[in-house]
């Protein structure tokens, strides 16, 4: 380690953007630097803050440990989406920040840290991942995101990605392999594929969505137990993924499909697909058998009116989603949604997204209490002394849906595949036994 050089690190949003937060720490220990996430350490004297800034309270976060870093007189370098919205007006405002780098440039981060003043930041981003970079994960368990693509080719009008990450570039099959294969010598059980937009994986290098075809050569690593696909859009999902998703044994049978509307002018202002989602939702549920179905909607989009919300409300409540999630809009600058008139008052936008959470709640509970009295297979997370196992169930991400709890007192670690009895319900976890 180079001498008092031990580098304090903060991370904002996405499994996506902790990817490239581990790429950069991977890159710092890579020269001889420590890190920690400790950033509180006597010993720790600069530290990365690697920001989000897809909506306005995920900004206010990152601005907030920008200045809890300035108070607590530490050198601070920021990173990531902040200073690729912002650029030189971030600078501008934050002249006590030595070091600014975007979204698509981490690779300078040796430089950012060795220097009183940096600056790094593409006019026109350009994602390209480091292949030869080792991650240095922050956490270390029984699953682990792996991202196959970055940037998007979409021009959603709320959306400020494309902005901040350029156009669509994936990875290449083999080097997504080898890393898994990596992580999987590692003891990682279950791999996590993100991107902003996965079932477009392949377009770029291949040609065509190759989604299907990474399925296949991942479900062929031994150590690995699970794969499971986060972000995936409506749009590209063809009989051959349908196919992956029913036929390989690895791959989970839960699908994240963020259809963000249901009523066709919402979607058409949103400048998203108009496509028969109910079409779509019953084909997924008859081809892949136990299908667990998240998703997530938009409230509040400039122009819902009260008819669209209606619109909206009854389909979650026809649809029976096992996962759902409801998000406000969030006024972005640069988007076509900005200047769209009238823009729904934020008192309306909250009550209607506590309209659908309170439905989905019911739905959850109903989805919850069907499981009763089956066998599912889970996934460990932590073991307590006290017997008490945290797991997950197939049909549950980390971190965005719910847990199963288990009580034995049999000798098990993170990562194991086991099948529990539900014995108990609510409308966000399960309880079990083995």
């Amino acid at each position: 380690m180079k001498k008092n050089k031990l580098i304090g690190i903060i991370q904002h949003g996405c499994a996506k953007n902790l990817v490239d937060t581990e790429l950069m720490l991977g890159i710092l220990e890579k020269a001889g630097y420590k890190t920690t996430l400790d950033v509180h350490d006597k010993n720790v004297k600069t530290v990365i803050v690697n920001t989000c800034s897809f909506i306005c309270d995920a900004e206010k976060e990152s601005i907030q440990s920008i200045f809890e870093m300035i108070n607590a007189g530490k050198k601070i370098i920021v990173t990531g989406c902040l200073p690729q919205k912002h650029k030189l007006e971030l600078k501008k405002l934050l002249g006590e920040v030595s070091g600014f780098i975007g979204t698509c440039d981490f690779r300078d981060i040796v430089k950012a840290v060795e220097s009183e003043e940096f600056y790094s930041v593409s006019e026109n981003p350009c994602y390209i991942y480091p292949e030869d970079v080792e991650r240095a994960q922050i956490t270390v368990g029984s699953s682990s995101y792996i991202k196959i693509a970055d940037g998007c080719n979409y021009s959603c009008g709320y959306c400020v990605i494309p902005q901040l990450r350029g156009k669509y570039k994936s990875r290449k099959i083999e080097d997504i392999v080898k890393e898994a294969q990596s992580l999987a010598d590692k003891g990682v059980s279950e791999i996590i594929l993100i991107a902003q937009d996965t079932t477009s994986y392949g377009i770029d290098l291949y040609k065509k969505p190759c989604l299907d075809k990474l399925l296949e050569e991942l479900n062929k690593i031994d150590n690995i137990n699970w794969i499971r696909v986060l972000y995936a859009y409506p749009t590209n999902f063809t009989d051959g993924l349908i196919n992956a998703y029913k036929n390989l044994e690895k791959v989970v049978k839960y699908i994240d499909i963020p259809l963000q509307h249901s009523h066709k002018d919402v979607l058409k202002r949103m400048k998203r697909p108009v496509i028969d989602q109910e079409k779509l939702i019953k084909k997924l549920r008859k081809e892949i058998p136990n299908v667990a179905i998240r998703t997530t909607f938009i409230v509040g989009y400039p122009q819902e009116t009260q008819e669209e919300f209606e619109h909206l409300y009854n389909f979650v409540k026809k649809m029976k989603f096992e996962r759902l999630g409801v998000f406000e809009y969030s006024r972005e600058k640069n988007t076509y949604s900005y200047s769209l008139k009238p823009q729904v008052p934020a008192k309306i936008k909250h009550a209607r997204k506590n309209k659908i959470l309170k439905l989905q709640k019911e739905i959850s509970k109903k989805n919850n209490l069907n499981f009763i009295s089956k066998t599912i297979q889970c996934i460990i997370e932590e073991v307590h002394n006290n017997g008490m196992i945290i797991a997950r169930s197939y049909a549950d991400a980390p971190e965005v849906d719910g847990l199963v709890y288990v009580k034995t007192n049999d000798y098990l670690s993170p990562g194991q595949i086991i099948n529990v009895k539900v014995t108990g319900a609510d409308s966000y976890d399960l309880v079990a036994k083995l």
